[in-house]
């Protein structure tokens, strides 16, 4: 039997439609930007494998950090135990990170890290309650306020936000295809637009009305990735950032897509002034090479579960939560993210990305085209055909004849978009570009 034949009796793909779905692309090799299937045949990888191997696959400098570190630990329990790792690795984010943060909290995923700091923040206030009473959930107490003695329990979020697969992620993601099986079984959420100028004033009354009831707010910084690469503008942000933190609302930016350059800075919180009081990353923090999820708190969130208390501890974990080999890995992923080359590297995929969304803009295309739009690393558009939705079939077509040209991409329903790895070269770039004119225009 074939990979794909044997994948067909035994494997649940995720996000795939299961009736007569189409076999799976067997791969087995991958180097630099380039994916190999059992044929021989190598495809580009333009989306970086859903957003993570910045660096490209089979990285030789991390899988030799890998190796050595597998020699000598490859996991311990981390309550109760620490190792060189983990602390190495806290260490050198932690300076990095765009606030003064404090601690790092390590789980497995992006979806995770965005649950722990859904989990952080609502506990920071049940924390600071004034009296054991006060702590009781708050349907023990008055099932209609959402406040008790300052314990706020309202959570702040954007429509169109995507921010994990995980019950607490889901319920702060927008009520979509992804989530409509379980909409009875999430949390109420506060949604708003994402900020511009018409609506900026409107969004900071609600923050007034609403602010003294809200625990966090959390955002994806100037763009929503599986909510269709969604941008807005960093000056309206820092705008509505500044309305929620004088309610003193905790910020959450979470940064598991945007973090570690994608966006033209290392951090999309940098685009403003506003700075997150929690930040969750995961995607490129490895490099794609090991799952691993970081929560980094400040000072004024870990001091509420620093007591002699015992109920205010934080009572979350994962098996693998700092996983050693998942942390080298994301150590020498920031070796080479940091290196002068890398940085360098980020700054021409975006200035080439800008050049190229020009060459798009032409009214003549063999599928309409709109909102071409481009941050850092990451050009987006949408093609005007069907409704603007995930479950637009186009999506297969266009997959379908990029593969055919060599290149892999794989449209959010009609929204076709691409993100590179850093190590993509000139011609492979340009090969990308052509590959979508060729389906767009030719």
């Amino acid at each position: 039997m074939t990979l794909q034949e044997r994948d067909k009796e035994v494997i649940w793909h995720p996000f795939t439609h299961q009736k007569n779905r189409k076999p799976p692309m067997p791969i087995v090799k991958g180097e630099g930007t380039l994916l190999f299937d059992e044929d021989g045949n190598q495809y580009i990888d333009a989306i970086s494998s859903w957003w993570v191997t910045i660096h490209g696959h089979a990285n030789k400098y991390i899988a030799e950090r890998l190796y050595k570190q597998a020699l000598t630990l490859e996991q311990v329990i981390f309550a109760g135990f620490t190792h060189e790792p983990a602390v190495s690795l806290a260490e050198r984010l932690l300076p990095i990170l765009p606030n003064n943060f404090s601690r790092i909290f390590y789980s497995d995923n992006g979806s995770t890290s965005t649950e722990v700091a859904i989990k952080m923040s609502l506990q920071y206030w049940w924390n600071n309650a004034e009296s054991t009473v006060d702590r009781l959930p708050l349907t023990a107490i008055d099932g209609e306020r959402s406040t008790v003695n300052g314990q706020r329990k309202k959570i702040l979020a954007f429509n169109d936000a995507y921010h994990g697969d995980t019950f607490g992620a889901m319920s702060v993601s927008d009520r979509s295809v992804f989530t409509l099986a379980f909409h009875d079984k999430l949390f109420e959420v506060l949604f708003i637009d994402t900020p511009n100028e018409a609506n900026i004033e409107e969004l900071k009354a609600t923050i007034n009305q609403e602010g003294e009831a809200i625990a966090a707010f959390i955002y994806e910084p100037l763009a929503q990735g599986a909510g269709g690469m969604r941008m807005y503008e960093a000056h309206w942000m820092n705008k509505l950032l500044k309305a929620v933190k004088s309610h003193d609302i905790i910020c959450i930016a979470d940064e598991v897509m945007t973090g570690f350059g994608r966006t033209g800075k290392l951090f999309a919180s940098e685009y403003m002034t506003e700075k997150p009081d929690i930040i969750c990353l995961s995607k490129g923090l490895t490099g794609g090479t090991m799952a691993l999820g970081v929560t980094a708190c400040t000072d004024r969130i870990y001091q509420a579960y620093l007591s002699d208390d015992k109920m205010k501890t934080f009572f979350h974990g994962h098996s693998f939560t700092a996983n050693p080999l998942a942390c080298t890995a994301a150590l020498a992923s920031l070796d080479l993210l940091l290196k002068d080359e890398c940085l360098e590297k980020i700054q021409w995929i975006t200035a080439e990305n800008k050049l190229f969304a020009t060459k798009l803009s032409n009214p003549e295309s063999r599928f309409p085209i709109k909102n071409i739009r481009t941050l850092g690393t990451i050009i987006a558009f949408e093609i005007d055909k069907g409704k603007d939705e995930y479950l637009n079939d186009i999506a297969t077509t266009i997959t379908q004849k990029a593969l055919e040209l060599g290149v892999y991409i794989r449209p959010l329903g009609n929204t076709v978009y691409i993100m590179p790895p850093y190590c993509i070269t000139k011609e492979e770039l340009e090969r990308v570009y052509e590959t979508i004119i060729s389906i767009m225009f030719e």
